[in-house]
């Protein structure tokens, strides 16, 4: 009964908080921009390391005014608190991963890029292994036509989790510098070298394109 109180209240108080502290973390933060100037109003795929999720709100909204998308978060407790989190952000969720429920999940990510939604998606979440592409987001990117755009999230200042993904939560009075790539397109390739590639540019961030 206390933990069925304690996760209530958490899931009612902790989002709210989350959003406030994204808020200030921005605000007090310098951001650079090393992306493309426009990509197309056509639903898109937007992708970062699950480590770097927490700013991610920020790139989205450099290129949509008005949210539009639909963020793949995990259906455990932490996700339930993420996806709250978010939608103080004008972000909607598809619950669930494309390593548990994958089928389901990659239906609904489809559908969703269908009618014109965006989707935010981790890659090598929801558990991992960290900086290795699953192959869920390729298969959406090709059975619908669209494009993806990776993005790095990289602060000059930060605490980091001792967690699977190390995740990142950058400190105020730094620099947080979003580095995103020109909208890819995945029809003409198979998995194994679209993993490749894609790793490849989400760890090599700096040669992005600019």
């Amino acid at each position: 009964m206390i933990k069925k109180f304690l996760r209530a209240f958490a899931l009612l108080a902790v989002p709210f908080l989350a959003s406030i502290f994204i808020r200030i973390i921005y605000a007090t933060n310098k951001k650079k921009f090393y992306s493309p100037e426009t990509i197309p109003d056509e639903s898109t795929i937007f992708a970062c390391w699950h480590g770097e999720l927490l700013m991610l709100p920020y790139a989205y909204q450099k290129y949509r005014k008005t949210p539009h998308a639909k963020v793949l978060i995990s259906s455990h407790f932490d996700g339930l608190l993420i996806s709250k989190t978010i939608t103080y952000f004008g972000l909607g969720t598809i619950a669930g991963s494309t390593n548990r429920n994958a089928a389901k999940v990659l239906i609904q990510a489809i559908k969703a890029l269908k009618d014109g939604y965006d989707i935010g998606i981790t890659p090598d979440g929801p558990k991992g292994p960290r900086h290795k592409v699953a192959d869920g987001m390729i298969v959406m990117a090709q059975k619908t036509s669209k494009k993806i755009v990776l993005v790095r999230i990289i602060a000059s200042k930060y605490w980091q989790l001792n967690s699977w993904d190390r995740f990142m939560i950058p400190k105020p009075f730094g620099t947080i510098s979003y580095y995103m790539t020109q909208p890819m397109a995945m029809e003409d390739l198979g998995l194994e070298e679209a993993r490749d590639m894609i790793e490849n540019r989400l760890n090599n961030y700096e040669k992005t394109d600019k």
